[in-house]
């Protein structure tokens, strides 16, 4: 067993609050439940909808050219085979906390558990493989984790074993990141908030046997914006690289291997990352699409200022899309909602780029601002290349060293 999965399952093992084990519940009943919700909201709503038209216009709709019920049919196909990858990683994620797939079995009552903003992030977890773990998914990856991994590998260029230089991922997500900088040698621990991202991380990581071995339709529920039928139902394989292979071959004699240098924990960043155990502790920390999920961003740079030792370097790209600027807007986050109510009375706060700036600098850090990305090199989000509706981010990239 890695020392990922060590760390993993060494979080996941140590869940004993009552309402951590309830945001963990629905967590895994949102991945059980996910084909027969998928198949309700994304076709079983359009049949109904197709038959309450005027016959004649259904029968006309029915057949050739169009065949709109022959569609419906491969979208379920489609949505069968998203829903094969959710069953996997609900599989893994028993697994890891000792649970019963069937209902009545096990006397720990997981079942049932999930609410709708649940199942919104299973369905968003499971597409967000197009972008992390798909061969399609390179382009967006290389515009938003390619200034980061180059802005590291620059800063330690002359170290001979990158092995001692420890980086810190908050917001891990599905685990690319990570896994990039572990292949280049590096240290690299994870953190992750989000049972949903854990748990498919955990899967995607180590529970692969090969490389492309499960397909996913990550447009198949899109039915707007759509130039073809053949662009909402592409099909894609993942993970596009075979893990544990990749690994192997990054082994280098005589120091860790790559899999006792990849770690994740389960935890709130700032309070983790903020005691005193881990004080001093990384050479750089590594944030993608990660800074704006602060409520308060200030306690984000404290703490990336607290766990850094001095001279080490935060390296930042993304976008400032204030995760806390509805509350109503949390259900679509990572943030479990038992969470919400406590969290929004703590007050937010949302900062243009200048003041981002301004603000680490002020805060212990000498910033090199490499500028806000033109449109050329502007990053999707897992986006359909050929929707009529193109939607990215113009990043903002920095790169912050923290002073002696």
């Amino acid at each position: 067993m890695s020392s990922f999965e060590e760390s993993w399952r060494s979080a996941s093992t140590a869940v004993q609050d009552k309402e951590e084990r309830k945001i963990l519940f629905a967590t895994l009943d949102s991945f059980r439940q996910y084909r027969r919700v998928a198949h309700f909201n994304v076709t079983h709503r359009r049949r109904q909808n197709f038959y309450a038209l005027p016959l004649s216009e259904w029968q006309l709709l029915s057949g050739p050219p169009i065949n709109f019920l022959e569609t419906l049919e491969h979208v379920d196909d489609a949505i069968d085979a998203n829903a094969d990858v959710a069953a996997e990683i609900l599989k893994i994620g028993l697994e890891s906390f000792g649970l019963n797939t069937e209902p009545g079995v096990d006397p720990i009552h997981w079942h049932g558990e999930a609410k709708s903003s649940d199942m919104d992030k299973a369905r968003s977890t499971v597409r967000q493989f197009y972008r992390d773990w798909s061969s399609e998914g390179a382009g967006e990856r290389r515009t938003s984790y390619g200034p980061v991994l180059r802005d590291i590998d620059a800063a330690f260029t002359n170290v001979a074993n990158k092995g001692d230089i420890k980086v810190l991922v908050p917001g891990a997500g599905l685990g690319r990141l990570l896994f990039e900088l572990c292949k280049q040698g590096y240290d690299v621990e994870g953190n992750e908030i989000s049972y949903h991202q854990l748990i498919a991380s955990n899967w995607i990581l180590n529970h692969c046997d090969e490389a492309e071995q499960y397909t996913l339709f990550p447009f198949a529920s899109d039915f707007s914006n759509i130039i073809s039928r053949a662009d909402q139902l592409k099909r894609v394989k993942i993970p596009d690289v075979h893990v544990a292979s990749a690994l192997a071959d990054s082994h280098v004699a005589g120091r860790k291997s790559i899999r006792e240098r990849m770690k994740m924990t389960a935890a709130d960043f700032t309070e983790l990352y903020g005691n005193a155990k881990n004080q001093g502790v990384f050479q750089a920390v590594a944030t993608v699409f990660f800074l704006d999920t602060a409520q308060d961003v200030i306690r984000y740079i404290k703490t990336v200022h607290h766990c850094l030792e001095p001279g080490g370097i935060w390296s930042n790209n993304g976008p400032l899309l204030w995760h806390w600027t509805s509350p109503n807007e949390q259900t679509a986050k990572n943030v479990p909602d038992e969470q919400l109510a406590e969290q929004v009375n703590r007050g937010s706060i949302e900062l243009s780029v200048e003041e981002v700036l301004k603000l680490v600098g002020s805060m212990g850090f000498e910033v090199d601002d490499r500028g806000i990305k033109d449109e050329a090199s502007a990053s999707g989000y897992i986006q359909n290349p050929n929707s009529m509706l193109q939607s990215s981010y113009r990043t903002s990239h920095w790169i912050a060293r923290k002073m002696a």
